[in-house]
């Protein structure tokens, strides 16, 4: 059937088959927020136990990207995406059914995570390998469009799904979509003739990177809930409180300390061995060619102004102007949509300009959005008011993100594209965790302090201002009056938090857009790549005409 296929269907539609599965794996990381509250009343359970649906699978998936990118190198990136493909179906279909918290943990964050760590940088590898010339710049634009646009269109899916549906249906749309995908990749993808001697698997460096990941991801995540230095919250596991919040200091501190030092440890092991010419997991000499360096840097610094904006305005929208989840996400919808429509328009662009003069364009772009977004941030903001700011931004970033993976990747070897695509991924996520942990924490300690002297400032009773300030303290951005306020004091006192939510976001986003000018700054550092010519399909090549070297030269001396 697919030998019917011309070379040049088939590469559109594996670009298809890419897609649509990165689409399921990135809405895996939004999709479900919205449907917590329904979770909680059906399972029963509490919001600390059900986080760990999400923290678990954000720490799966970074731990074992590198990983997976390398196993896509030694034993093809199409066999490891069939592969990564079924786990994430079965870990789904385990989800869409669970009967309990620690059901859904095994299938969503577990099996799932180690699914979408063997597909996300075989997706990637997969494009690099297929194209070239022009259409290349045009894959990766459409690949960045669906990546990027998850954070706009994954609430309002979810959210849908929840309210018209069930939450269930979140995952059971991978159960449909990743059986289709490998149809697809078994019938339509080229498959790569194997190596005549495989490389082992560098054991030793995979099992420290993904300690090192997984301490260095958890830190990160988790420092909010259980205090970044001082501890607030007991940290255990099963039952078992394995770092009492009686102690000095929490856990965050020594596992930071704890993950560089695997990490560093990781880092001379795969040194050595490279130097040794024994196959490292991950060779550091990579990081000579300029885009692969600069392209790093720069995605980790732009995902943490990117996914920490997110998280800045999504509190705005929900604790200042009280917006349902739902109405969230229909207010982050343009974002999603103009990344869709940005990304397009930035791959024709890098027809004409080079690749990394679209990464600057769009930064320049999320940078205005973001200045925007935050000069339009108060209690009385409407939808239209945001509404520039999420378009400049949206196109900005439908612009950087759709040709950044291209220049990172761009001078790697085929045969080393897997493990480039995981650290690329692995970088995004780490800036991501980043970017979340720093501006949270800047949205809860500008709104504690805003707030204290806001209550402080009102001719509220000394008692209630008081009882007011403990619970600003306790809840910080989530703050809800107690019952015991009569209505004229509980509306008072929402009024004060939401003021003090709405400057703690302008200063949260502003800090965003600080990082992403850092962003801006470090794309300087990347070599323009020069505009490559369009390859012609080696059908198309194997009907052009012979050229007869002497009648050319009678030809030209004619002429």
């Amino acid at each position: 059937m697919s030998g019917a296929i011309s070379t040049g269907g088939r590469r559109w539609l594996t670009l298809a088959i890419v897609l649509m599965s990165t689409l399921i794996v990135v809405l895996d990381n939004t999709v479900l927020n919205v449907a917590i509250p329904t979770i909680l009343r059906d399972f029963h359970t509490t919001v600390p136990a059900l986080e760990w649906v999400i923290t678990g699978y954000a720490l799966t998936f970074a731990t074992l990207l590198i990983i997976g990118g390398r196993l896509g190198d030694l034993y093809g990136t199409r066999r490891m995406f069939i592969i990564g493909a079924a786990i994430f179906a079965a870990g789904s279909l385990l989800a869409a059914l669970s009967w309990n918290v620690a059901s859904l943990i095994v299938g969503e964050a577990i099996i799932e995570g180690i699914g979408a760590s063997l597909m996300l940088p075989a997706t990637l590898s997969l494009l690099s390998n297929t194209f070239q010339g022009r259409e290349r710049a045009t894959a990766f634009a459409a690949w960045g469009a669906v990546a990027g646009s998850a954070a706009g269109l994954g609430p309002v899916v979810g959210g849908f799904l929840t309210t018209e549906v069930s939450w269930r249906w979140s995952f059971g749309i991978n159960v449909i979509i990743a059986p289709l995908a490998i149809a697809g990749a078994l019938l339509f993808i080229e498959k790569r003739p194997h190596r005549a001697e495989r490389e082992p698997l560098d054991a030793p460096g995979a099992a420290l990177i993904a300690v090192g990941m997984f301490l260095l991801v958890f830190a990160l995540s988790e420092g909010g809930t259980y205090g970044w230095i001082r501890p607030i919250a007991d940290f255990g596991i099963a039952g078992w409180r394995a770092w009492p919040a009686a102690r000095a200091v929490s856990i965050i501190p020594p596992t930071l300390v704890l993950a560089v030092i695997v990490l560093t440890v990781f880092y001379r092991y795969e040194r050595a061995r490279e130097r040794r010419q024994r196959s490292p997991l991950f060779e550091f000499g990579l990081l000579e060619h300029a885009t692969f360096r600069y392209g790093l840097l720069t995605t980790a610094v732009l995902s943490m102004g990117q996914f920490g904006m997110s998280l800045a305005l999504a509190l705005f929208l929900q604790e200042s102007l009280h917006l349902t989840a739902l109405e969230n996400g229909l207010w982050m919808l343009p974002f999603g949509l103009f990344f869709l429509i940005g990304a397009p328009i930035g791959g024709r662009l890098a027809q004409r300009v080079s690749t990394v003069s679209v990464v600057r364009i769009g930064l320049v772009g999320q940078l205005v959005g973001l200045i925007y977004i935050a000069s339009a941030l108060s209690t009385h903001t409407t939808f239209l008011r945001l509404l520039p700011g999420l378009v400049c931004y949206g196109l900005g970033g439908g612009f950087a993100l759709s040709q950044l993976t291209n220049v990172v990747l761009s001078q790697i070897p085929n045969n080393k594209s897997g493990v480039a695509s995981g650290t690329n991924t692995t970088l995004r996520q780490v800036g991501s965790a980043l970017g979340i942990a720093v501006i949270g924490t800047v949205v809860t300690a500008q709104t504690i302090s805003r707030a204290t002297s806001r209550i402080r400032g009102t001719a509220l009773p000394p008692s209630t201002k008081q009882a007011a300030i403990a619970r600003v303290h306790a809840l910080g951005a989530s703050y809800s009056p107690g019952a015991a306020n009569r209505p004229a004091v509980a509306r008072t006192l929402v009024d004060v938090v939401a003021h003090a939510v709405a400057a703690a976001s302008q200063d949260a986003v502003l800090f965003a857009a600080v990082v992403v000018g850092l962003g801006t700054l470090m794309s300087l550092l990347i070599p323009k790549l020069p505009l490559e010519p369009q390859v012609p399909p080696a059908e198309e090549l194997a009907t052009l005409v012979p050229i007869d070297p002497e009648l050319a030269l009678r030809e030209a001396a004619v002429t």
